[in-house]
């Protein structure tokens, strides 16, 4: 076996351990090196998950955001987008790295982007949802004990209005909109909140538009090519 094959080997298994450890990989489309990065499942915070639950770890994410950002070889980051949401503060920690990169980002909904899953699918540059995928939109939850004073209010209503102010600066639809989602009611069983499938997350002005993985890839290679100048939204 020559040098080269023996490099091109080895970098195929450092490529499959990476996606199988960290569900990332990176791909050459066009002569341009476009990092995928997935997040499934629950987003864990500062609490351990149960272990046969799917998760996606915020210590593990955040190193790899700034590792993209810095890094010279890699010219643009897809974000898959499948979740059920989970810990609020470790999600917009996420999608607030994601909205200040100057790296060209694209994110793309599939299965469902619901709870703080919505943050981080209007932080890239450009938001794609397939067809058949879903967003549940509701109001900040909490499991465990709550006390039932005037200062949990108060800060469940600060962090919901941090929600509200991220999306409405990185999507198209207003808080007063996104407020009336969030807080509609006879749409689910026993809560509140609001079901969107990908033509209603369009229309809305939540999502920037219909498409699939290649749209969201052709989306990220006109960006290089174009070499738009660094702006965070």
């Amino acid at each position: 076996m020559s040098e080269n094959e023996a490099n091109r080997e080895n970098q195929q298994e450092q490529a499959a351990e990476s996606a199988y450890e960290t569900g990332s990989i990176t791909v050459q489309k066009n002569g341009h090196f476009i990092h995928c990065l997935t997040i499934i499942g629950q987003i864990e915070g500062h609490y351990i998950l149960p272990s046969q639950n799917k998760t996606t770890k915020y210590e593990h994410v955040i190193p790899q955001l700034v590792a993209i950002e810095e890094s010279k070889e890699i010219d643009g980051l897809l974000i898959i987008l499948n979740t059920v949401g989970g810990d609020v503060e470790a999600g917009l920690a996420i999608a607030e790295l994601l909205s200040t990169m100057c790296t060209p980002t694209a994110s793309l909904v599939l299965g469902g982007g619901h709870s703080i899953g919505v943050p981080l699918a209007v932080s890239c540059k450009r938001s794609f949802i397939v067809p058949s995928a879903t967003m549940t939109v509701h109001p900040v939850r909490m499991n465990g004990t709550v006390l039932g004073v005037p200062q949990t209010l108060s800060y469940f209503e600060k962090m919901q209005d941090r929600i509200v102010n991220f999306v409405e600066s990185n999507s198209k639809i207003s808080s007063d909109d996104f407020r009336k989602l969030m807080l509609k009611t006879g749409e689910l069983i026993m809560d509140v909140g609001t079901v969107l499938d990908g033509e209603g997350a369009v229309e809305c002005g939540l999502i920037d538009e219909l498409g699939g993985l290649s749209d969201a890839l052709d989306f990220l290679n006109k960006t290089i090519v174009e070499g738009q100048e660094c702006s965070t939204q």
